[in-house]
Parts: structure tokens; sequence; C-alpha cells
């Protein structure tokens, strides 16, 4: 009680010491989660595969995803959360897998599956953001080669193309892929995601790939109806030490952002309606080494800095688009700087929205505790804690209502 009654007199020696900021009314707030992560038991995926063939001497995957939140279930229970949030807008994906079992066949039962979800999701009044590739991909589409075979573009198109035929409006915004640079990676670089390839050459065709198939679903998607249509890039922040005489670390960040953000989203911003930004940490260079500041670390160590936010949103603000925060969250397993995170990065949004941003929405992620991938279940992002010795019940954090509150007001201290 005392402490409760102390974080109470600081909040409000916060608020007295602040200024307000009151986002637009049509500012999208939301949350988001992704189909793998969050289904459960998608096995026709090049992941599931994987995680099958795991052998002793193997640091990844640290388990298996298996029925993950039952969402695939459950996505009724999930949507009401979001609503309990105020939220206006949700940010789920399509898997691919189900949708298109193998080359030549989609599966229309869970093609009626999703469209259940995404009218679920309007009666809910909530504003559908869905991600048609968010990581993983079908058996039959790994076994030709996945992004590294020269055909993938055309592949993943014809998938986007039978997606707008099928839901169309049902999806307000269709956002092609999920992160395509960290894809290239961490499964062509390092080689701790599927395919398991450590290569120079393979990350830049495969991204070269990605960029080619975004650019071909753009244009089929508009072919069935003008929709609303973008990519979702993972923009980390890259600074140089305050230390006087860094100047090669300065040149070094300068590079390492072009590469991060500009190399990859230039060529393409002719068939991009949208900007989906994912920002989680900024990385400092010391003597070119990562010497990032401790002041606020997430669980999995991250420097999650919210004024490299500000400073991403700025520079994106050069390619005139909208832009949506389709991800920005904290592994942060008791809570402890969940709320502060998520004031802070609204501050920092709101600053650039200030400076002429145009800052669209916001989606935290993640709205319920997920499979974090190669780490598997032990790093918690959600506002909702998963249960997983008691059926998956779903418990709300603290954090999940200060930013309901958040949502509901529409306003920040900044």
């Amino acid at each position: 009680m005392l402490q409760l009654f102390i974080d109470s007199i600081e909040n409000c020696i916060l608020r007295s010491m602040s200024a307000s900021f009151i986002f637009p009314k049509d500012f999208m707030w939301g949350t988001a989660t992704s189909a793998y992560q969050t289904e459960g038991n998608n096995t026709n995926t090049d992941w599931y595969e994987w995680e099958q063939s795991k052998k002793p001497d193997q640091e990844y995957p640290k388990e298996q995803c298996g029925i993950a939140c039952d969402s695939y279930n459950r996505y009724k229970e999930d949507f009401n959360l979001a609503v309990k949030l105020h939220n206006n807008s949700i940010r789920i994906s399509i898997e691919w897998a189900r949708i298109q079992p193998t080359e030549d066949t989609f599966d229309q039962k869970e093609i009626e599956h999703y469209r259940q979800v995404l009218q679920e999701a309007k009666s809910l009044n909530l504003k559908t953001f869905v991600t048609l590739h968010h990581f993983t991909n079908p058996i039959w589409f790994a076994k030709k080669g996945g992004w590294a075979n020269l055909k993938s573009p055309s592949l993943f198109a014809k998938y986007a193309q039978k997606c707008a035929q099928e839901f169309g409006a049902l999806i307000d915004f269709y956002l092609t892929i999920n992160e395509p640079d960290v894809l290239a990676f961490q499964g062509y670089v390092k080689g701790i995601w599927p395919p398991n390839k450590e290569d120079l050459f393979l990350p830049i065709l495969v991204q070269i790939n990605m960029t080619r198939a975004h650019v071909q679903a753009y244009k089929m998607i508009k072919s069935v109806g003008n929709y609303q249509v973008g990519l979702v890039k993972n923009i980390m922040w890259f600074e140089a030490s305050p230390e006087k005489n860094a100047v090669v670390d300065h040149i070094v960040s300068k590079v390492l952002y072009y590469v991060n953000d500009d190399l990859f989203l230039k060529p393409i911003m002719k068939y991009m309606d949208i900007i989906g930004l994912n920002y989680y940490f900024t990385t400092r260079l010391h003597k070119l080494v990562i010497k990032n500041v401790d002041d606020i670390q997430n669980d999995l160590g991250w420097w999650v800095n919210p004024a490299g936010l500000e400073k991403v949103l700025l520079k994106l603000k050069r390619y005139n688009k909208p832009i949506y925060i389709t991800e920005n969250g904290a592994a942060d397993q008791i809570d402890r700087i969940r709320i502060k995170f998520i004031r802070e990065m609204l501050g920092a949004a709101a600053r650039a929205m200030k400076q002429g941003v145009n800052v669209k929405g916001y989606f935290y992620w993640s709205l319920i505790d997920n499979f974090e991938w190669h780490q598997g279940y032990w790093p918690k992002f959600g506002l909702v804690y998963i249960d997983r010795n008691h059926n998956l019940e779903r418990v709300p954090r603290e954090s999940f209502y200060y930013y309901a509150e958040v949502c509901a007001s529409g306003r920040i201290e900044i």
C-alpha cells in the first residue's frame, strides 16, 4: 500500500510538471499479434517443421510453439480484450500456409475461417490491419528455395491477390510483408531461424526478392480494389557515442541507418500507400563496438530509448506518407517498465507529430503474451498475461489498464 501511495504521489508530480498532448480524433489506437505466435498448431509451416527436427545439441529453438495461445479458436476472446482497451483497430496476420497448403490449391475452409475472424473484428468496430506474411512460409514454398528462389515474388503475389479477392474490404489495410530485413538476417546471416543459412550473398538476394514481392503484391491487390497497401519495416536507431573524437562512429552509424532504412524503402516508395514502422530499440556505437546505455532495458537486454523513435519518425518524414507504428513493445515479465515505456514512446511520437510527422496510429506489441520465435515463451511482451498452467487464461496486467486509459482519452503527458 505504501508503494502504491508513493507511486500515486510521483504520478501527480509528473503530471504537474508536464504538458498534455491530445492525439487527433481519427488516430488509430491498437494492439498487434501474429498468427503463428498466437494461433497454435500451424503444422504446414517451415517453422513447425524446424521445431520438430531440433537436435539435442541445438540451442534454438528453445521450445516448440504447440498450441501457442489457441487464438485460432479464441480470437473472439482476444478481440474483446482489445475492445476493453478502447482500441479502435487491431493488427493481426493471416497464415499463408493455411490458406495455400500446396502451390496448386487454396483451402476454402481456412479462407472461411479467416473471413469469420475479420467479420468478428469489424462487428466490434475494429479497423483491421492485416499482415499477409509474418516470417513463416508454407512448407511447399520453403522446399522450392523460399525467398532465395527468383520466382518467390510471383508466388507470393498470387497468394496476395487471392486474399484481396476473398477478403476485400474486410481488410482495411493490407500489410504485405513484416520485417523483411529481420527474416533475412536471422534466417540467412545468423542462421538461427529457418532456413538456417549462414551466408553473405543470400541475405541480399532474399531482400531483393522480398522487395520485388511487395511491389508485385501491391499491384495484384490494387487490381482487385483500391485498398490501402503498405509494408512493415523494422527500423532501429543507430547513434554514435557522445564522447569527443567519435568521427568514425558517426559515419558508421549513418551508414548503418541508411542500410536499415533508405536502402530498402526508397525503391518501393511508389508502391506504398502507408509506412508500417516497427521500433524496439537503439544501438549506440563506441569505437565501432556496440555500447548501449543501460538506463532502460527490457528483459531481452534491449536499450529501448524512446528518443530513438522520435528520430526515426523525423527521418521517415521525407517520404511524405502516413506512418503507422505497427509494433512497439517491451519484454517485461513483471510489468516493471511497461507503463513508463508506453508513456515515453507515445511522448516521442507526439513530439514528432508536433514537428509535422504524419503519424496516424500506434499499435502496442503485443496484446497478449505469445510465442517469441526462437526464444520460446519466456519473453513476455503482452499487456495480457497468458497463464500456461491454467487453460491459457487471459489475465490483464496493470499496464493494460494504463494503456486503456490512454486509448480512451487520446491524451498523453509529454
